[in-house]
């Protein structure tokens, strides 16, 4: 008896689906994880190395009455299977995604905040993710978070509210992101990003509410050197904003 209800419990939470890839991918639950691979053994046993589109997913998770938990964000991997996802306003709850999901997990937080910015991918991380900060403002220090993958780079961003400001910090971010590559993240941007050589590939529909009022698109994708084939905003209750999902492809040199 106990056995059959531990084999239906199991069915219950996990999709054969998910459970293939779980065991394709060995987990690691550090703050910064990163199994180094190299030439043919990574080819050989990272099979999404050989993807040629990628869908990334990047949701700002906080509200001020609460935001989403660990499990919103388990219930949006499990739903709409992302390769990657990137999440902003994440706290430490976080840190235990690697155990109830699989893949790899970063999060950096923010100076002298409970939050920070976090990615989880399916892909093995080419190096460990790396921080670099950025033109800030008098009260929040921010910074970029930086994810490099066998083929492309993705930079995972916070901006601040400064519509000056945080045309800036992308300047600064464009400058130290190798091609091919895309910025995602919440912008807190209102009109053009006024960035060259980078084009504005997500949804064009409102992500968020500015004073639960007025909708606005402040959550953004952003690529060089790749291409996007879809781009949509995805439903949310129980965050502020609404996560945006795109599927991208590098492109030759």
């Amino acid at each position: 008896m106990r056995h059959a209800l531990a084999r239906l419990v199991g069915e219950l939470t996990w999709q054969p689906f998910w459970t293939a890839r779980r065991h394709a991918y060995r987990r690691q639950i550090t703050r910064q994880i990163f199994k180094p691979q190299s030439g043919n053994q990574s080819d050989q046993n990272n099979p999404k190395e050989k993807k040629k589109h990628f869908k990334v997913i990047s949701w700002n998770l906080l509200h001020r009455t609460g935001g989403a938990s660990v499990h919103d964000v388990t219930a949006l991997i499990r739903h709409e299977c992302p390769d990657i996802l990137l999440m902003q306003e994440a706290k430490s709850e976080l840190d235990i995604l690697p155990d109830l999901i699989g893949g790899f997990y970063a999060r950096a937080p923010l100076p002298g905040r409970v939050h920070g910015i976090a990615c989880w991918s399916l892909i093995p991380f080419e190096r460990p993710s790396r921080t670099c900060p950025i033109p800030s403002g008098v009260l929040v220090k921010r910074h970029v978070q930086i994810i490099e993958f066998a083929s492309f780079s993705l930079a995972n961003v916070h901006l601040s509210h400064g519509q000056v400001l945080n045309r800036r910090q992308l300047r600064r971010i464009a400058a130290i992101l190798p091609a091919p590559c895309a910025i995602l993240g919440d912008f807190n941007l209102v009109g053009p990003t006024l960035l060259p050589d980078f084009a504005d590939v997500g949804p064009q529909t409102p992500t968020h509410r500015m004073a639960h009022v007025v909708p606005i698109r402040i959550d953004r994708c952003l690529v060089r050197g790749m291409a996007c084939f879809s781009a949509e905003t995805l439903a949310a209750s129980v965050s502020d904003h609404r996560p945006i999902s795109v599927t991208l492809t590098p492109q030759e040199p």
